[in-house]
């Protein structure tokens, strides 16, 4: 990593994370890997740069080779910085120029704001640069346009930079700002004793978690209360010589399950005897491990014991109700024991299943009400018989209570926190038999502590003293996030706090809200995490319930007062929002969200509504507190940007950095704090902030508008529009309102006041775009901008100005349809007007460039080309993006008619543009290709093709190379199609000029054509095969076909044709012009065994008239063709039918012909229908072709003598004038024999056809 300290430039951040260049708070740069060797660490000022790259090479002798190689590192690695430094550098002139220019008209929190967006690289700042005004204008627009996406995009980029920062500090809470007295030195004491009491008279079972170790603890509460020595022991000797307190156990038997079935019916009637066992010496323990006691054992038994050891002692025995006929009863019932010796005494339990009338459990009752127990030693033989001589005395033993479990539980194995357990029941011997599970809930405590604290106040409020303690202790030894501190406490805490909690016997409810009490007011003091805090609100609510009941006033009274607290001190930090809990700080944002949970939870707890019942509603309290926060922020911003009492211009910059300010924090509003506060406590925070910040905004700017747009001036334009577009968002951003009913609000209408100034700005727009393309292609050099462009500056620059052009439009949203409508056609107007303009200055500026000798395609051209294709989509994609209103017509979804219509005249004006420049190209290369040409058309028969055409092939490679990297795919299509035009058109012309030549001059040029088709069409990367194969191609290739084929393959090509226009199929038949010559029905097919040709010429129908009469004589020639083929087959032809127009024949001929030669593609049989004339040459009527490959016979198998039954074939006649007669012109030029007889018989047929 390098690390390069720069001073402290905020608005360089953009630019800085679009390199990859990460700038810290401090103001330090952290370069990316990829910029450095990744071994060396160092640190440089990034000013001293040129003393350490002379310092390197002052010691670059005398150096081992690796120690050079690292040192040519170094070298590269600071000449890298050194050019960043330098643009850094120019960037940070830039911004402060413009920062001095906007101290001059804004406040300097408006110019902060929009300063940044001039880092931002791109085409636009050479041209800036060079043009003076136009380059102010455009920059202007630009940071007007830009200014919501870099205000958001430096958002985005400062939450990122301070998502690790500690958020604001939050001020002290309402009760403690007003009064917060320290406890006196004498409470303190007293509280220090309190502690020290409980941790001298500890008891129970320890947990892994606590600290055991008597002397940590005193060390410890030495620390937290600043004690010296002397008054730790002081305050010890006291503590010991005070009366130590008393344990008493609470024991409450909850329930059990699945007893033994002692009755008749398969249930138990169970009942619980319980009680302390008083402690034992180790030696009797020891004696009797392996017995298991019990308050009652059978009379037998009892009578065998020999001492009074044998009988177990009890100091307090006490039963439970009968519960009857379950084996799982349910007591809930609480008792309670003293204890003398903690470490030996013993909780005995058996339950007992209730047989007779009397019970033991209901003599002990009465005993327990006559006598009492408590601190009496009795054997409980005595017991047993005192209740049964009190009870039914005469009752059988049969009827005693049935045993079912016992439980021993030694005191001190009872946790500290204490135990809630499932017991499973124990037997009294091995013969016993028992089932089952008890659960009880066991706690040890202590009453009649001798403090000072214990004295004057309640354990609950002790105890709550002692947390606060504590807490403020615990706290401040964590100091690096101490808002993040979540109440966890130390082990020595822990252990006193449970101690106390215990011995002071408050129940899981009360330590929740000790706990939240004291947590809740230390929070106002010293900010606590709020997660921590809605923690403990749930532990009250889980807790809160029959326990509830007991609480005593005081404590009810002071679980109210906090919770009364600390919603006040929440609300004082609500006021405060945009302060303490700023968007672009997460961790802030993360607080303000537990905050509002807390608060929800508060409002939503069952104890609130208990003891809070009078207070208001949440979202009340939470929406007052907000607009009073919004009114307090929004007149600070009046104090610093307020424009009461400035004249004319001078106002406007700090009504602009007002709207803007009050943007912001609706867009904060909206996007942060509004999703928290309606998910959270269902308050709509943006709506309550839109309306009271819109209204306050709306008559700010009422009055200074009106007056400027009064006595509009050009230089008020760009700062009215700005505030314009500030004041449209802020309107727009009414959309996210929830609720729609509400009242009218102030902004809608405004937009009327700027229309004067708004037409104002969009006439400079158009002026100064104009001046702009003029300058950018002044400065323009014609070359690429870099490796992967092929357009030069001047295209992205033009581009540039159009896509503004439409954010502006897109920003300016104009919401009176009419209006809008006449805005956005002059703006489509003017942006076409200037896309039109843009290639009338570059082809002028390429057309001053003169050509290197011998330069047919130049650079520059190419680049202008590319251009004005940049042009054409950079226009039509930004046309297509204008939002034109609804009056605009136009198929729903689709654009606008209006749009449609311009955006294809443009296109089709640019592509013309574009086609008149490859025209200059093509012009410069018109020479060459026919001096190629014309190598091919001279080159000796007795060559290759391959070589004949081997210098137009790499001319034309040569050329392409070039243009395809000049030119963009769309351009390298336009000239390969207009050099693929060129090259057939002086091929044509070539073939024109060559009449009389051979076969193998068309051959070649034949050959010419098809390589040149492969080479334009390269595998499917040029020009697709479709377009090569059309137009002038299409004429050329039937030429030169035909050319290169012999006399025998012309007179063929000549009858394919003919069949080819319907001559010999019925199927496309259909047309009036087919059918009007008239038609003829035939049957023809091939008799195999015979091999001959059978032809039936059946009748005719709808023949033309071509005697005066108005009727004609018709017959039928028929004959087989070409003649070539069928040498020795001559015409054969029907009889004359004289004066109808629907002759009948009937008539069969026979040809004796191969079927071999029937099948060749061109043999077809021609039916040629005559007018007889008596006194003159006989008239062409009509004349028809079938193709004889396709007959039966041939085509498919004949069966027996069904040809004669087969349908019948109908042609449709024609006359030769509407066939192709490519084959018959090349006929015309040839001299021999064949071709002269053939042109000849055509020719004298064309005369016996008379006019049509």
């Amino acid at each position: 990593m390098f690390i390069v300290v720069l001073s402290d430039y905020t608005g360089l951040i953009s630019s800085l994370c679009s390199k990859n260049i990460l700038l810290r708070e401090s103001g330090t740069v952290v370069l990316p890997p990829s910029y450095l060797n990744p071994n060396p660490n160092l640190i440089v000022d990034s000013w001293s740069f040129p003393k350490s790259i002379q310092h390197l090479e002052r010691t670059e002798t005398g150096k081992t080779g690796e120690e050079q190689r690292q040192r040519a590192f170094w070298r590269t690695v600071m000449s890298t910085l050194l050019d960043i430094k330098s643009s850094v550098l120019r960037q940070v002139q830039r911004s402060q120029s413009f920062r001095r220019r906007a101290d001059e008209s804004a406040p300097s929190g408006a110019a902060a704001g929009s300063s940044s967006s001039l880092q931002e690289g791109g085409p636009e700042a050479s041209v800036a640069r060079e043009e003076g005004d136009e380059g102010d204008f455009f920059s202007k627009m630009k940071l007007i346009l830009k200014k919501k996406e870099t205000r958001q995009r430096l958002g985005r980029l400062e939450g990122v930079l301070h998502s690790s920062a500690p958020p604001p500090r939050e001020p002290l809470g309402p009760s403690l700002a007003a009064e917060s007295l320290p406890p006196t030195k004498k409470e303190v004491e007293m509280l220090f004793e309190e502690a020290l009491y409980t941790v001298c008279y500890r008891s129970g079972l320890p947990s892994p978690e606590h600290v055991a170790s008597e002397d940590k603890l005193f060390d410890y509460l030495q620390k937290v209360f600043s004690m010296s020595s002397s008054e730790l022991e002081a305050a010890l000797r006291r503590v010991k010589e005070a009366k130590p307190p008393t344990y008493s156990l609470k024991v409450t038997v909850v329930r059990a399950k699945n007893l033994l079935a002692k009755d008749a019916n398969g249930f138990s009637d169970p009942y619980c005897m319980l009680g302390i066992l008083i402690g034992q010496s180790p030696r009797e323990q020891g004696e009797k491990k392996e017995r298991k006691f019990s308050f009652r054992k059978r009379k037998e038994k009892v009578e065998k014991r020999n001492s009074a050891r044998d009988v177990l002692p009890a100091k307090y025995i006490q039963v439970t109700e009968v519960k009857n006929s379950t084996l799982n009863p349910v007591w809930n019932e609480h008792f309670l024991f003293e204890i003398d010796d903690a470490a030996n005494d013993q909780l005995h339990l058996d339950i007992w299943d209730h047989d007779d009338d009397v019970s033991v459990a209901e003599a002990c009752k009465k005993l327990n009400e006559v006598i009492g127990f408590k601190g009496m030693g009795r054997y409980f033989k005595q017991i047993v018989k005192s209740a049964r001589a009190n009870g039914m005395a005469g009752a059988s033993e049969d009827n005693a209570d049935d045993f079912l479990g016992c439980l021993n539980i030694p005191i001190r194995e009872i946790p500290v926190t204490g135990l809630d357990k499932w017991f499973r029941l124990e037997p009294r011997s091995s013969s016993s038999r028992v089932q089952g599970d008890c659960h009880l809930i066991l706690k040890l405590i202590t009453t009649q502590r001798d403090t000072s604290m214990s004295r004057r106040m309640s354990g609950f409020q002790v105890h709550g003293l002692l947390l606060s303690q504590l807490l403020q202790f615990e706290h401040g030894q964590d100091q690096p996030e101490a808002y993040s501190w979540k109440g966890e406490l130390s082990g020595p805490a822990v252990t006193i706090l449970s101690h106390h909690g215990t011995q002071t016997d408050l129940s899981a409810l009360q330590l929740a809200m000790i706990h939240w009490q004291a947590s809740s007011q230390h929070h106002q003091a010293c900010s606590l995490d709020y997660c921590y805090l809605l923690e403990l609100l749930g532990t009250i609510q889980e807790q809160w319930g029959e326990a509830a009941a007991a609480l005593p006033r005081d404590q009810e009274e002071s679980l109210a007062s906090s919770f009364i607290s600390f919603v006040e001190h929440a609300l004082l930090l609500l006021r405060q929002l945009r302060e303490l809990f700023p968007v672009t700080n997460s961790n802030a944002i993360s607080r303000l969200e537990f905050l509002l949970r807390c608060l929800s939870q508060i409002h939503s707890l069952q104890p609130f509504r208990m003891v809070c019942p009078f207070q208001n509603e949440l979202h009340v309290d939470i929406a007052t507190a907000l607009k009073k926060g919004t009114q307090d922020w929004y007149e600070r911003l009046q104090r610093n940007w307020s424009p009461l009492g400035k004249p004319g211009l001078e106002c406007l910059p700090g009504l602009i950095s007002l709207a803007d300010a009050v943007y912001d924090d609706l867009q904060a509003s909206h996007s942060v704090y509004g999703k928290l506060f309606v998910s959270i406590v269902k308050v709509d925070l943006f709506g309550i902030t839109y309306r009271q910040l819109e209204k306050l905004v709306a008559e700010e700017v009422q009055a200074p508008v009106e007056e400027l747009s009064a006595g509009l001036e050009p230089g008020s334009a760009p700062g009215l529009f700005e505030l314009y577009i500030t004041l449209a968002e802020i309107q727009r951003l009414r959309t996210h309102l929830l609720t729609k009913d509400s009242p009218a609000l102030a902004l809608p209408g405004f937009h009327l006041q700027f229309l004067p100034a708004i037409r104002l700005w969009l006439q400079t727009l158009r002026d100064k775009t104009r001046q702009r393309l003029q300058k950018a292609v002044d400065v323009d050099k014609l070359e690429p901008m870099e490796a992967t462009s092929k357009h030069s500056s001047s295209a992205a620059d033009a581009s540039l100005c159009f896509s503004q052009t439409q954010e502006l439009w897109a920003q300016l949203a104009w919401p009176e349809s009419a209006e809008a409508l006449d805005l956005v056609t002059q703006l489509t107007e003017d942006i076409c007007e200037a896309a039109l303009y843009y290639p009338e200055l570059v082809r002028k500026k390429v057309d001053t460039r003169p050509l290197a000798l011998g330069e047919a395609v130049s650079e520059p051209l190419c680049i202008a080309l590319n251009n004005v294709e940049h042009i054409r989509k950079a226009t039509g994609q930004v046309l297509r993006g204008l939002e034109w209103p609804e009056p605009g017509g136009g198929s729903p979804g689709g654009l606008p008619r209006a749009l449609k219509n311009r955006l294809l005249a443009m296109d089709e004006d640019l592509q013309r543009e574009a086609r008149n420049m490859i025209a200059h190209l093509t012009a410069k290369m018109v020479g060459d290709i026919k001096k190629y040409v014309q190598h091919i058309s001279l080159s000796p028969d007795s060559i290759q093709n391959e070589e004949a055409i081997a210098p137009l092939m790499k001319y034309l490679d040569d050329k392409l190379i070039l243009l395809s990297d000049s030119l963009v795919k769309e351009n390298l299509c336009r000239v390969l199609e207009a050099l693929w035009d060129l090259l057939l058109q002086v091929i044509l012309q070539v073939l024109g000029a060559n009449r009389d030549v051979s076969a193998e001059f068309y051959r070649r040029f034949y050959y010419t054509l098809e390589a040149l088709v492969d080479f334009f069409h390269a595998e499917g990367q040029g020009l697709p095969l479709e377009s090569l194969r059309d137009g002038h191609y299409k004429t050329l290739e039937e030429e030169l076909r035909l050319n290169k084929c012999s006399t025998s393959e012309c007179i063929e090509q000549y009858y394919l044709d003919k069949l080819k226009q319907g001559g010999g199929t019925t199927l496309s038949q259909r047309s009036m012009e087919q059918n009007k010559y008239g038609r003829l029905s035939v049957r023809c097919y091939y008799e195999a065994a015979e091999q001959r040709l059978a032809v039936e010429v059946l009748h005719a129908a709808d023949l033309i008239a071509l005697d005066a009469n108005g009727l004609s004589d018709p017959f039928v020639i028929v004959e087989l063709c070409p003649h070539h083929i069928f040498p020795l087959a001559r015409s054969q032809r029907t009889q004359v039918k004289t004066k109808t127009l629907h002759p009948v024949y009937d008539e069969l001929f026979h040809f004796s012909v191969p079927a071999e030669l029937c099948r060749h593609r061109a043999a077809c049989v021609v039916f040629t229908v005559m007018d007889h004339d008596w006194l003159s040459t006989n008239d062409f009527a009509g004349e028809a072709a079938l193709a004889l490959s396709n007959i039966s016979g041939l085509s498919r198998p004949q069966v027996g003598s069904s040809a004669r039954s087969m349908q019948p074939t109908t042609l449709h006649l024609r006359r030769p004038k509407a066939n192709v007669k490519s084959a018959l012109r090349m006929l015309e030029g040839r001299m021999d024999r064949e071709a002269q007889e053939f042109v000849k018989k055509l020719k004298e047929m064309e005369k016996s056809m008379g006019d049509d």
